[in-house]
């Protein structure tokens, strides 16, 4: 008996599935693709599906039409929710903004792209950063515009920003408003590197078969140790990522570890550092 699937996705979130990659596409391009309450609800949705689909060893981020995301949506996320009056309301739609861009994405177990298609604004920084790369079309706009209508960055927009980039460039366009491209991002480290948008998808899609080809395990122990540790003093990110060593190979079924130093050492097949020994199973 065939099993069927179920899908957590509606109206404004999209996925499409590739050879391993999830391409999951905040879909609201009449917005710029900014994120009202329904959009974050879907997202905790497709983010705790996509965990569990073996579909996904990848994931993409990214929006549909000319924009990755204009933030948040000033009218349903904040004047309609401030014309409510609750302190309760204001509380669940932050929470639920906060979960998926922030507490879910970046500790996801698997790997996580953001490719920037066009206007990232405000809020849409703190998806961006959650997750582990970024690909960036050279065109793309960014900007920290909280400060020309009268609020600081919402959110942990300003954490991410000192998560990513020099203290100079981060106070420079959160205290100015200015907007910049994707060849600065770059330069300053918001993304990994930006691309025509031409080969946008094209470059995008390299990484993240590169990734999805990859023992997962051992890329999720190895994403988790880094940002866990990142935060320790040395000594206990010395503790802590040996355990994490430990964990892996428990885990790894598949014998990587094994795998590779056979093939280094005793059939001299690949060398590590320049190239990838190959998984026998």
């Amino acid at each position: 008996m065939s099993t069927v699937r179920t899908e957590p996705w509606g109206d404004t979130v999209a996925v499409e599935f590739d050879e391993g990659i999830a391409w999951v596409t905040l879909n609201r391009p009449e917005k710029r693709n900014a994120m009202n309450p329904a959009l974050n609800d879907e997202m905790v949705r497709v983010l705790d599906h996509l965990e569990a689909d073996d579909r996904c060893r990848v994931l993409v981020l990214t929006g549909a039409g000319e924009s990755f995301s204009a933030g948040m949506d000033l009218k349903e996320y904040f004047r309609e929710v401030d014309a409510t009056g609750s302190t309760a309301v204001q509380i669940k739609v932050r929470r639920a903004s906060a979960e998926w861009q922030w507490k879910r994405l970046a500790n996801w177990s698997k790997p996580t792209i953001a490719m920037v298609n066009g206007w990232c604004f405000g809020g849409a920084f703190t998806p961006l950063v959650a997750c582990d790369l970024a690909v960036a079309d050279e065109e793309a706009q960014f900007g920290l515009s909280e400060v020309n209508w009268g609020i600081p960055p919402g959110g942990v927009v300003s954490r991410a920003l000192a998560a990513t980039v020099p203290q100079r460039d981060a106070l420079y366009y959160i205290m100015t408003g200015e907007p910049f491209d994707g060849r600065q991002a770059a330069a300053m480290r918001l993304v990994n590197e930006a691309v025509p948008a031409a080969r946008l998808r094209e470059r995008t899609r390299e990484v993240a078969l590169k990734l999805a080809s990859m023992n997962q395990v051992i890329l999720h122990a190895a994403k988790t140790g880094y940002k866990i540790a990142q935060e320790m003093p040395w000594e206990q990110a010395e503790d802590y990522l040996y355990a994490k060593l430990d964990q892996s190979q428990f885990a790894d079924k598949a014998g990587a570890r094994a795998q590779g130093l056979t093939q280094f050492l005793d059939r001299k097949s690949y060398r590590p550092g320049l190239g990838t020994f190959e998984p026998e199973n």
